[in-house]
C-alpha cells in the first residue's frame, strides 16, 4: 500500500522568478493492485507527484509510505515509465530492456534470458539487436515498459507513457498495458491528460486542481475487468468521461 500523507512541495525562486507551490497538503492511499489514474490539468502537479513517489523528487511536507516503510530515494519496488522513452541510443533493445537488471548485478546469462522474454511478451521478437533511432515511437515506448518490468517492481509509475505516440499505437499500447496488469497484477499510477485514458485503464481516477495541485476528487471506475473491446461505448464509460470532463473545464473556468 502507497500513503502520501500531508505532501507539500515547494519550487524554490529562481533567477528571479517567485517561489511556485506545486502540490499542497496532498493525502492519497492506494491500495496494493490497484490501477490509480491522476488526471488534471497542465502544471498541476502529477508528474512531480509521481516523482516523488518514485523517490526522484524530495517534498518539503509530510511523509510518503510504502508498505508502511519511508520513501527515501528510488528503490527495487517501484520502476519508472517516462514520456519521452529514456532508452539508452547507444545500447540495442536487449541491453535497454535488461539494463536494470545489469545494474542489480543479474548475471548476464540470467539477466538476457529474462529480457528475450519481456521483448517477446511486447511484440518485438525479431529486434533484439535494433537501436532505439531504428525503432517507432510505440516500439520504443514497449521497450521501456519491458525494462521497467524488467526488474519485477511491486509498483509501476508511469507518466504519461503514451503521450508522444499516434492514436491507433497509444490504443494499441493500452490495450498492452492492461492485459500485463490483468497477468502480474502490479500497483499502476498512471499520469494522463485523457479522461477517456484514465476510465478505460483506470480502478480509480484521482482528480488533481489546477497548481496548488490538491486532491479534488476520488473517482471509482464501475467498469469490470478484464476490459472488454469496445467498452468505451457502454453508457457508463460515456458518463464517467463526460463527468470527468466537466469536473476539469469548473476547475480551469475557476
Amino acid at each position: 500500500m502507497i500513503e502520501v500523507k500531508h505532501c507539500s512541495k515547494i519550487y524554490p525562486s529562481r533567477n528571479e522568478q517567485p517561489a511556485v507551490v506545486a502540490l499542497e497538503n496532498i493525502d492519497l492511499v492506494v491500495q496494493k493492485q490497484e490501477f490509480l489514474c491522476l488526471l488534471g490539468p497542465s502544471g498541476c502537479g502529477k508528474t512531480t507527484l509521481v516523482k516523488m513517489i518514485g523517490g526522484l523528487v524530495p517534498w518539503d511536507k509530510g511523509e510518503i509510505l510504502i508498505n508502511n516503510q519511508p520513501v527515501t530515494g528510488p528503490g527495487p519496488d517501484r520502476s519508472m515509465v517516462f514520456q519521452n522513452f529514456a532508452l539508452l541510443p547507444w545500447s540495442d533493445v536487449l541491453t535497454n530492456v535488461a539494463f536494470g537488471l545489469e545494474l542489480r548485478g543479474v548475471p548476464k546469462k540470467e539477466r538476457e534470458e529474462k529480457a528475450m522474454e519481456l521483448i517477446r511478451s511486447v511484440n518485438l521478437s525479431g529486434f533484439e539487436h535494433h537501436y532505439p533511432n531504428h525503432l517507432s515511437g510505440g516500439m520504443q515506448q514497449r521497450v521501456g515498459l519491458a525494462r521497467a518490468l524488467a526488474v519485477d517492481p511491486q509498483i509501476l509509475l508511469m507518466d504519461e507513457p503514451f503521450g508522444s505516440v499516434d492514436a491507433q499505437t497509444r490504443r494499441t499500447l493500452q490495450e498492452d498495458l492492461l492485459r500485463f496488469h490483468q497477468n502480474t497484477q502490479k500497483t499502476v499510477i498512471f499520469v494522463t491528460h485523457s479522461m477517456e485514458e484514465a476510465v478505460r485503464l483506470g480502478d480509480r481516477v484521482v482528480l488533481l486542481s489546477p497548481r496548488p495541485g490538491r486532491v479534488q476528487e476520488s473517482v471509482d471506475v464501475p467498469l469490470p475487468r478484464p476490459r472488454q473491446d469496445g467498452i468505451d461505448r457502454l453508457p457508463e464509460f460515456v458518463e464517467l468521461k463526460e463527468y470527468l470532463w466537466q469536473k476539469l473545464r469548473e476547475m480551469q473556468q475557476k
